[in-house]
């Protein structure tokens, strides 16, 4: 991304300023501040703070971070409009602020600490948002599109090559560490979120984290991963039978998810409900008396984060619009035996979708 697509975003978050009657807005979610800066896309430990960018109506737009980081910003924002806050933060940002004449400020309620508001309350008027930047977020731009596909790609690449470290005695976390070299010996980055390794009953678990379970003749593997390439994530699924023939209620619980998906995917086409994707997928697992089975929502969206909007449930709201990339992936859990899950990434066109 260059400076122009950036300097586009922000003046997209001053639009929706001026909508809201509100002067200037603090981001300090780290993906967000990534999106409108190019800086800083991860904060270093989950208590700390790498920085936040400010966007007014009035006085341009500035980046705040600490000392770590001066250099680093140099590189990518105008030197002049870059403030270097000290300790405590909460006054040095609050005394900065006074100093430029704006106010009442936004920020971001989702990612700003209720200690770190009490802080700064007692030196200028905030009020709380959500959704803003994420709401710009939801339609990726052709570039973004472009970034999705060599990630998805990769991650198809990974999923081939994979089938070789499906044998008898390989565990969980052997699984798990063999996908991660190979994302990034093949140009990835980094995880796009911690890889999900699940052998035999442990599938049943959908978020199950690897462990020391051996993958041994006739289990199923349940394997959720992803990566990043080029700052954006990708995000699939898919359940291996290792051994022999697979046994009947494993194949089909693998065909109903499986039908399920195609189902979801035929129902997503711009000015279609969000919910009507999760409606199709859970009328084939009811039409065989599944669908308690299914226990979570079909799918959400996909970017510089893993999990963003929009989602794709029974409780979304608004319709699908070209430019948007949400996952589709049902799933069926049995404690007794495991979990099938089958995962696409699904980019929704002008005149329907395409599966990446």
């Amino acid at each position: 991304m260059n400076a122009e697509t950036y300097a586009a975003r922000r003046e997209r978050v001053r639009e929706k300023l001026a909508e809201r009657g509100l002067d200037a807005m603090l981001v300090s979610s780290p993906a967000n501040r990534f999106y409108l800066s190019g800086f800083e896309l991860h904060d270093p430990q989950c208590n700390e703070s790498s920085g936040m960018v400010l966007v007014t109506r009035s006085c341009g737009d500035w980046l705040l971070t600490d000392s770590r980081y001066r250099d680093a910003v140099r590189r990518i924002w105008d030197e002049d409009r870059v403030f270097i806050y000290g300790a405590p933060r909460h006054q040095s940002i609050a005394a900065f602020l006074k100093d430029l004449g704006v106010g009442p400020v936004a920020f971001e309620e989702q990612s700003f600490s209720y200690r770190f508001w009490k802080d700064m309350s007692a030196g200028v008027e905030l009020l709380p948002v959500s959704g803003v930047v994420e709401s710009l977020r939801v339609i990726k731009d052709a570039d973004e599109i472009a970034a999705m596909r060599r990630s998805c790609a990769l991650n198809h690449k990974v999923f081939a090559q994979l089938e070789a470290c499906l044998v008898p005695g390989v565990s969980e976390r052997e699984l798990a560490w063999e996908i991660e070299k190979l994302y990034r010996e093949q140009g990835a980055s980094e995880l796009a979120f911690a890889t999900i390794a699940a052998v035999g009953p442990n599938g049943a678990l959908p978020h199950a984290v690897p462990g020391e379970a051996i993958i041994t003749a006739n289990s199923p593997v349940l394997v959720d991963k992803g990566c990043r390439v080029d700052d954006y994530c990708s995000d699939q699924t898919r359940t291996f039978w290792v051994g022999d023939t697979p046994p009947d209620h494993f194949r089909r619980a693998l065909d109903r998810t499986r039908e399920a998906q195609a189902a979801g995917i035929a129902a997503i086409a711009p000015g279609r409900p969000l919910r009507s994707a999760y409606g199709a997928a859970v009328a084939v697992f009811a039409k065989y008396g599944q669908e308690a089975h299914f226990t979570h929502s079909l799918g959400h969206g996909v970017g510089l984060e893993t999990h963003e909007l929009p989602g794709v449930s029974s409780r979304s709201e608004g319709v699908f619009r070209p430019g948007m990339v949400v996952t589709v992936e049902p799933g069926l859990y049995y404690p007794e035996w495991g979990g099938i899950r089958w995962e696409h990434m699904v980019l929704v066109t002008d005149d329907g979708c395409e599966v990446l």
